[in-house]
């Protein structure tokens, strides 16, 4: 046991994590401009292995194209810095005043370990778009999608049953949930073209049921795309089956919204409108924005301010609230941030940033933590100093 603390509180073991902290970030970065910001952050921090690859756009791949360096994950290296540091506290440091700017300092990194796993192990991101005199109660996850069955025979409310879209693996059964009806996947792409066929063209189609065998729409996969302002159309072609066997085959795709005609699905003295959508989150309020303003600089098209005055108006009418959302100025309600993130339509539309993460306090007590930690530690040897010289 004794010489297992000795390994994980070693020095030694610091220095080689911090190489390949370094390492991580150095070949994350190089990637981030093939895959992107998110993808890029998934594949190399929230991993406990990744697998560098020589890229296909640099010179001479035809000849490097076998040069792949495995390397260890932002999971695998937090965690053992985490252990580290710990472990390094119980073997060799022993709480005293003379060392206690150095505690602080090792417990705000420690809390900043945390703080990162917290916020990627819980933390939500989506974005709501709100017109100028409009309402929104929901924000919507562009780069997830669910499969979902909308009962609208409710006169006051609709009834949605949501499956993700993770679980649309091509051949597998899945229960649609509190509905007697099951899906079945025949093929899913995490990208696609969706268009109609030419006329004269006699393309052949899964679907035997929906819009597409009625307005003749086929797809094309293509690879899916990784670059932060592109989003990829999810296409999947899905069988619906009842207790007596197969109701038929749809088409569902994230392009095919409120402009198509609803795809419904009979079962019984049951409707249900199905569609595959990007993930919404619905809240028990509604945002509704007042006013939009896009100030620029003068005689350019440079944005110089742009902000959104905000009516939150919640089912419990006393946690009602008025706000301006601005830049590095957000809303925050009810666990969530709301940042203003962009605008559209003519700057009639604001685009918020919505952020549910439980854990945004602890970067900033960590933070003040290590600078309390170095002041004392620094400020001690200081008036020590101070002290030599009067004497």
């Amino acid at each position: 046991m004794r010489p297992l603390f000795q390994f994980f509180s070693s020095l030694k073991l610091t220095v080689v994590l911090l190489a390949f902290s370094m390492a991580l970030i150095f070949f994350g970065t190089l990637d981030q401009v093939h895959y992107g910001i998110w993808e890029t952050q998934k594949r190399y921090f929230e991993s406990f292995l990744v697998v560098w690859a020589y890229p296909e756009q640099w010179v001479g791949y035809d000849f490097l194209f076998w040069l792949h360096l495995p390397m260890p994950g932002g999971y695998l290296l937090g965690g053992l810095l985490f252990v580290n540091l710990v472990t390094a506290h119980i073997t060799r440091f022993k709480l005293s005043w003379k060392k206690s700017g150095i505690f602080l300092v090792h417990f705000g990194l420690i809390l900043l370990l945390v703080s990162e796993l917290l916020t990627d192990l819980v933390s939500v991101e989506s974005q709501m778009p709100v017109d100028e005199g409009g309402t929104s109660n929901y924000s919507t996850a562009f780069r997830d999608n669910e499969l979902v069955f909308i009962d609208r025979s409710h006169p006051d409310h609709d009834q949605v049953h949501a499956i993700p879209a993770s679980l649309l693996k091509p051949g597998k059964t899945i229960d649609v949930p509190d509905t007697p009806l099951q899906i079945r996947t025949l093929s899913y792409y995490a990208n696609a073209e969706v268009g109609r066929s030419t006329a004269g063209t006699n393309v052949e189609t899964p679907a035997t049921q929906g819009i597409a065998p009625r307005m003749g729409i086929v797809i094309s996969p293509k690879a899916e795309s990784f670059a932060d302002e592109d989003i990829n159309t999810a296409t999947a072609y899905v069988e619906v089956l009842g207790s007596e066997g197969s109701l038929g085959v749809w088409l569902v795709s994230n392009v095919i919204d409120e402009r198509f005609p609803p795809q419904i699905v009979q079962y019984g003295n049951q409707d249900w409108e199905m569609a595959l959508r990007f993930t919404r989150n619905y809240y028990p309020f509604e945002i509704e924005l007042i006013d939009f303003s896009h100030d620029k600089y003068p005689g350019t098209e440079i944005p110089h301010n742009f902000s959104s005055e905000v009516m939150v108006r919640h089912q419990d009418s006393t946690k009602n609230q008025k706000a301006l959302i601005y830049m590095n100025h957000p809303l925050r309600y009810e666990g969530l941030t709301f940042y203003q993130a962009s605008f559209a339509n003519q700057d009639t539309t604001s685009i918020f940033q919505v952020v549910r993460n439980p854990g945004w306090l602890l970067p900033y007590v960590s933070v003040l933590l290590m600078g309390l930690g170095m002041s004392v530690q620094f400020g001690m040897h200081f008036f020590k100093f101070l002290n030599k010289r009067r004497t």
